[in-house]
């Protein structure tokens, strides 16, 4: 089956929800026609003029990066050099560009997940929460012999989830009663007569961001002119998602041991390193890209050591006063390994949609760092 370039944002939504985002960040489709036709896509950290030389040569029709291309608002666009000329080049092949950043960085399956899967880390929770979406309940009163229609248009626009269960109600049986007034068209009963119907209370949960597209759909199904639903906020958190992963190494290792290790998971050339050699290392705290905002949060977690990108010198010196160590692994090395996992889930969701769309990670894309 054919598959559009708004086909595979709608699925990179559901992996890494757009919403998930930092108000700062920009994501979502950078470059491209959302109606465009795609046949092949080509995965990378960035859209260089090297990834885009490479997707025109392998035939891809669409570039998924997890950096955007377009961060700052542009004042002008000079096609001959910088950002212009991405833009142009891939304006001329044809070719989509969409990325996930920050929303990628914190969704469950995505940056941090695949960084704390390479190097094999048990028993992790998230390091910072920056996301957490909340239940409604919605209680509703419907006729005897409605309740299913109804409840099947509430669950098809997203009531009733829990983990891998849909359909998930409660119902009590009742007694409604109303008396139609002039201008009144009833479904059952007539006007100026107090009417009593056996009804079933229907009540479940919702998503807040779902609830108006709920009642929607449940009105819809319902048989009455007048619909008696209540909505009432919960406070239990169904979603949560955020900055970074702590957990435990898979076996106590020394610093020194343990940078090895790290070397070797995330195949690199090279790496920094902060902290005595011989500190044993058990709690690791993880952050794909530059996490230096997070020293505070790992140290308060009980890190014996923090890894991350593009630490700063007043970060790791606030690092050694809590005596945690530090883990430069390069913005490059700590976030490569999405792409592989990208691959597969990506991949996936195509395939069980049945699309016909090949996707692919970057061979030319490369650490811009070079160690002596």
């Amino acid at each position: 089956m054919s598959c559009t370039c708004a086909d595979v944002i709608h699925i990179m939504d559901s992996m890494f929800p757009e919403r998930y985002a930092e108000p700062w960040d920009n994501v979502g489709l950078m470059v491209g026609d959302p109606d465009a036709e795609v046949k092949k896509i080509l995965l990378a950290l960035d859209a260089t003029t090297t990834v885009i030389e490479e997707a025109v040569q392998i035939g891809a029709d669409m570039i998924i990066t997890h950096h955007p291309l377009l961060f700052h608002p542009l004042k002008r666009i000079d096609t001959s050099q910088g950002t212009g000329k991405i833009i142009a080049m891939l304006n001329k092949a044809g070719i989509a560009l969409y990325s996930a950043h920050t929303n990628m960085d914190v969704a469950k399956g995505g940056v941090n997940d695949a960084l704390a899967e390479a190097l094999h880390l048990d028993n992790i929770a998230i390091l910072d929460k920056t996301v957490s979406q909340k239940y409604a309940k919605l209680v509703v009163f419907i006729p005897k012999g409605y309740e299913n229609a109804v409840l099947e248009a509430m669950a098809n626009a997203g009531a009733g989830w829990i983990g891998n269960y849909s359909h998930c109600t409660f119902r009590a049986e009742g007694i409604g009663t109303f008396k139609p007034l002039e201008g009144a068209h009833p479904f059952i009963g007539q006007r100026g007569r107090l009417e009593e119907v056996g009804e079933v209370r229907m009540e479940t949960i919702v998503r807040q961001q779902q609830v108006k597209e709920v009642i929607r759909a449940m009105l819809a199904a319902h048989p009455y002119e007048e619909v008696a639903y209540d909505v009432y906020p919960l406070d239990n958190e169904i979603e949560t998602a955020g900055l970074g992963i702590i957990g435990d190494a898979h076996e106590l290792m020394l610093l020194s041991e343990y940078a090895l290790y790290v070397k070797e998971c995330l195949k690199l050339s090279g790496l920094k390193l902060v902290g005595g050699l011989d500190k044993p290392i058990g709690r690791v705290a993880v952050c794909g890209g530059s996490g230096g905002d997070l020293i505070d949060k790992a140290a308060a977690k009980g890190a014996d050591v923090f890894i991350t990108g593009d630490i700063g010198y007043h970060d790791v010196l606030r690092a050694e006063e809590y005596d945690m160590a530090v883990i430069d692994a390069g913005h490059y090395g700590t976030e490569h390994c999405i792409l592989s996992k990208l691959m597969l889930g990506l991949q996936k969701a195509i395939d069980t949609l049945q699309y016909n769309v090949e996707t692919t990670v970057s061979q030319k894309e490369c650490d811009p760092f070079v160690f002596l």
